[in-house]
């Protein structure tokens, strides 16, 4: 079960299949599927030496060329093809979609092909986000895709359908016919499982895959159900890049990074790319350091260089004024680039200090002390309003019920101190999207299994002890899952699903309005960890804070009618 292995061999099947120099056509969602799977070195070693998009009218004639296409069967896409095929650019044709083609567009293209230059018509099930091996996102964002439509508890109709296009398309790819379970309070999870289980049965010749001796099992669960992991700050590396600079489609934007060098405005994050990524994702910021230290140590002897490295800062120095480090160290130079970052905001925002706090707030009830610390830091000029405002969300969450609940309070020392009623409306929007009544888990009850004590950031100066005790909601689903005490009261099969008692062998996780990357750690060091079982987590959306409180928002003004 590896989503990226899964698209990538679809990639590369449609252009080695076809011998001889050739394009790549590509539409807007294809670009970014392909992009995070497969190079430009992988494409041209298969004789690819053009990729272009169908949009693209500036292309030239080159009419001795092959052209393999991959569209995702839109209307649009289909629209620019047609018009493609009216006034061919290229000598042959190969189409290639990313997901099932009504009968309909299929006839449509045969009546448009005057030329007759298409040679092959294909179904290839790549139509989603493959981000980490045993991660894949929809990349289903507002204002294109908004989740809800009149309520909360039914979908944006085209949300709706792009979302069972997506997944169906995972289960494809990775050759799985599962029985499916759902978030019982959720209508959404529920509505979804519904439509997904009616498009296994109408295309049921797709799903014939040899039986499993346990069927595969597809878990369907609301972001709702826990609000407090996409409002930590992170202290993994990708979730942390995620959360403190952004990415999107593989890529960070460095472009507004202090003294960053032009070759480093854009780069490319990939486990699949990139092998020092890959060891280095799931590592707390201090461990990362010392890894990047480690490889600089060892260019530092090669070169007989003296410099004294002891810190992010010392690194940057090095890598700045020796440029034939940044030509034989590759990778590394970037990560130096992005580690600095991460350090420099760390200091500014006072992220030490505020992830104390967080975790407290996430993992256990201290009210006094907590009602004293989160006071000092919304007093702190220092301290960003995104900040002081997610903190504020924290203890309204964690202290909902409590009789000496200060959110009130809270909010005038808000304005107190410069945030404006209008942005501290969000405290009270995340309680009306994801408080206790529309819960349905107890999400702060079980202390001892959400506890992990401290864990420390060593190896560099400058990177001090934090706490990373969190662990996702999802991880005592799963738990439970695993131990077949997953009550079918609470998270119920799907009408006509086949019910099994039998310790899964795969499990596809499916989080309906996003999940995130602390939880696709969780995944990954299950799949490390757990023999026998394996599992793959997907979303909506990949969500950092900034994503989750703009669904947030949009869902409050939903519920209480401002268009």
């Amino acid at each position: 079960m590896d989503v990226v292995k899964a698209v990538q061999g679809y990639v590369l099947k449609m252009v080695d299949d076809l011998r001889g120099m050739k394009v790549l056509l590509l539409d807007v969602d294809t670009t970014s599927i392909v992009s995070l799977v497969a190079t430009q070195s992988q494409l041209l070693a298969k004789e690819c030496y053009l990729i272009d998009r169908i949009d693209n009218k500036n292309r030239d004639r080159m009419r001795h060329l092959k052209c393999v296409c991959f569209l995702r069967p839109t209307a649009q896409s289909i629209q620019w093809l047609v018009e493609e095929l009216r006034n061919p650019c290229y000598g042959d044709y190969y189409l290639h979609f990313s997901n099932t083609l009504k009968k309909s567009t299929i006839e449509r293209l045969a009546e448009v092909d005057e030329h007759e230059v298409v040679r092959e018509v294909q179904e290839y099930f790549g139509d989603y986000m493959a981000i980490n091996s045993d991660l894949f996102s929809l990349n289903l964002h507002p204002p294109q895709y908004q989740l809800y439509s009149e309520s909360l508890a039914t979908w944006n109709a085209n949300t709706l359908e792009r979302t069972v296009q997506g997944l169906s398309a995972a289960l494809l790819s990775l050759k799985k016919k599962p029985v499916i379970r759902y978030e019982r309070n959720s209508a959404l999870c529920q509505k979804l499982a519904a439509e997904l289980r009616y498009h296994i049965q109408q295309e049921g010749q797709l799903y014939d895959f040899r039986r499993a001796d346990t069927p595969p099992i597809l878990l369907i669960l609301d972001r709702r159900n826990d609000p407090v992991t996409p409002l930590l700050t992170q202290w993994i590396y990708q979730a942390m890049v995620h959360e403190l600079i952004g990415i999107h489609n593989g890529r960070v934007d460095m472009s507004n990074v202090p003294d960053i060098q032009s070759e480093l405005k854009e780069i490319v994050l990939s486990a699949d790319q990139d092998p020092f990524f890959k060891k280095c994702m799931y590592l707390n910021l201090g461990d990362l350091g010392a890894n990047i230290k480690a490889y600089v140590d060892k260019y530092q002897n090669k070169t007989k260089s003296n410099m004294h490295i002891e810190s992010i800062a010392d690194m940057k120095r090095f890598v700045e004024e020796y440029p034939e480090f940044r030509k034989l160290s590759g990778n590394v130079s970037k990560h130096v680039a992005v580690v600095g970052e991460l350090s420099r905001k760390v200091t500014q925002y006072h992220l030490l200090e505020v992830s104390e706090l967080e975790q407290s707030l996430a993992n256990s009830e201290h009210h006094g002390d907590d009602l004293k610390h989160l006071q000092q830091l919304i007093a702190t000029p220092a301290v960003p309003e995104e900040t002081k405002l997610r903190l504020v969300m924290l203890y309204a969450l964690r202290y909902e019920k409590s009789p000496n609940n200060a959110t009130r309070s809270l909010k005038d020392l808000l304005a107190k101190n410069g945030v404006s009623d209008r942005r501290s409306s969000v405290i009270d929007a995340v309680i009306r999207y994801a408080g206790e009544k529309q819960r349905q888990d107890d999400l702060f009850s079980n202390q001892s299994f959400l506890s992990r004590g401290r864990s420390a950031l060593k190896g560099l100066k400058g990177v001090e002890n934090v706490y990373t005790q969190h662990t996702p909601h999802l991880a005592e689903t799963i738990e439970q899952l695993l131990k077949n005490r997953l009550r079918d009261t609470s998270f119920p099969f799907i009408d006509g699903g086949e019910v099994t008692r039998e310790k899964p062998q795969d499990v596809i996780i499916f989080m309906v309005g996003g999940t995130t990357f602390e939880e696709a750690k969780y995944i990954a060091q299950l799949n490390a960890t757990t023999p026998g079982t394996r599992f793959v987590l997907g979303g909506t959306c990949v969500h950092n804070s900034t994503s989750f409180l703009t669904d947030v928002v949009n869902a409050d003004n939903l519920i209480r009618g401002i268009v």
